[in-house]
Order: C-alpha cells, then structure tokens, then sequence
C-alpha cells in the first residue's frame, strides 16, 4: 500500500497555488498527479513536519529498486530549476512521485518504459 504524504501548510498552499496555475500548460498532468497526492495529504504545522519528510528544497537521496543505482536531487520550485545542477521542479513527475513521503519509504513512480519502484535513502531539509 501507498504511504500517506505529509505536508507543512505553507507547502500545501504553495502547491495547491502552483496547481491552479498550471492548468493549461505542459505540467498539466503533473500537477493534476499532485492535485490528487494532496487531497489524500496529511498537512501538519511546520514545527510538527519530521525532517525526514520530503519538501520544497529538500535534498533527497532515492534509490531505483530494481537497478540498484542512486540519485541526489534538490525539489525546487519550478522557476529554480537547473537539472545539471540536480534541482528537479516540484512539478516534474519524479518530484510529484516523493514529495511528502521521508526517509524508508518506497513510491512507484510512472515512466512511459513502465513503472519504478523508489526507495528514499535520505532527506536533508536546512
């Protein structure tokens, strides 16, 4: 089964606005993915987010299942996006796949070659 994803309520109103601002652009069905990972969201007050939670500028570890291999990514916000520099938007589908979920968890994330199964190693929030 899925975990549930927790949010700060600052991160979620910030999403929920990003969604609405999305809709008719090339990150339609992203942000829709995330519309719906946000209805089935626990949000929670930032002093109560564990820092094992991924969100807006977390550095994240994840970890394909299958192939064994590792990435570090920053989650930004779509205007600071660089990929060369490992900052993924919020609205890229593997951001919309982790955010949320901490450390230990596993996600599927939907490719077009089929679906990924991710492990998060490690989060750092600053």
């Amino acid at each position: 089964m899925k975990p549930t994803p927790v949010f700060s309520s600052s991160d979620y109103h910030l999403l929920r606005e990003l969604i609405l601002k999305s809709k008719n652009s090339t990150n339609a069905k992203e942000a829709g993915l995330l519309a719906q990972e946000l209805d089935r969201a626990i949000v929670s007050k930032e002093k109560n987010i564990d820092n094992s939670i991924i969100r807006i500028n977390s550095f994240v570890t994840i970890e394909d299942v299958n192939a064994k291999k590792q990435m570090k990514i920053q989650i930004v916000l779509p205007s600071m996006a660089d990929v060369k520099a490992g900052k993924i938007s919020i609205l890229a589908p593997l951001s919309v796949a982790i955010i949320g979920f901490k450390e230990n968890d596993e996600v599927d994330w939907e490719l077009p070659a089929g679906i990924k199964t991710l492990k998060i190693i490690a989060v750092g929030n600053e």
